[in-house]
């Protein structure tokens, strides 16, 4: 009884550890949320020609005009649907957006930190834009995470940084995050570390529960 109760806990303890399972399920590309960016230009009109941040709504709130509602908008058409937002203001405005989404490039890369990254931009950018992986990342184990859980690891990362994939098809958001470990990194091994020491504990719990 207290062996099977004993095989039944390991298996649930590996099975809800951060080592089961690869990849996570893609998002779909989404639509605008709180904290994107937009990085506006309107030929001959220098107080539209800014970067605004998103807010709530979302909506993106513009000088003299106010706010703009984004809801439903697709980032991909953001600059025809801002060309015509804008063309109720104005006289045939020349308009140019660009959808930047701010993403974390952490561990081992030269300046780790959050960069706004255009949305149609390959995932190398991102990485390029906080000076490249140092001499000991370990580039093969880099990831894409999204509060805290795994959304591209290992082969998944690897295929989407060399289809180059721009951040826009990996439908990435605003606060996810690209981890790059370094060499011999030993997160793993932590992990598993703290398996094996669950397992005594679990078992005296088991023993206990069991008298």
């Amino acid at each position: 009884m207290i062996q099977r109760m004993v095989a039944r806990l390991l298996t649930l303890l590996l099975l809800t550890s951060p080592l089961a399972g690869q990849t996570a399920a893609r998002a779909p590309e989404g639509n605008f949320e709180l904290g994107d960016q937009i990085l506006l230009e309107v030929e001959g009109d220098s107080q539209f020609t800014h970067v605004f941040a998103v807010g709530p709504g979302p909506a993106l709130t513009l000088p003299v005009i106010g706010a703009i509602p984004l809801s439903g908008v697709r980032r991909a058409n953001v600059e025809t649907y801002l060309g015509q937002q804008l063309a109720r203001y104005m006289k045939n405005p020349m308009v140019h957006a660009k959808v930047l989404v701010r993403l974390g490039v952490l561990g081992e890369v030269e300046h780790p930190g959050y960069y706004a990254v255009a949305a149609g931009a390959v995932v190398s950018d991102a990485l390029m834009a906080a000076g490249g992986p140092t001499k000991d990342a370990k580039f093969t184990a880099a990831r894409i995470e999204r509060e805290g859980k795994g959304l591209y690891v290992g082969n998944a990362f690897q295929d989407a940084f060399a289809r180059g994939m721009t951040i826009e098809g990996l439908g990435l958001r605003t606060g996810d995050r690209i981890m790059v470990p370094r060499r011999g990194d030993p997160e793993h091994t932590v992990r598993i570390i703290s398996l094996i020491v669950a397992i005594p504990v679990a078992i005296f719990t088991v023993k206990q529960l069991a008298r």
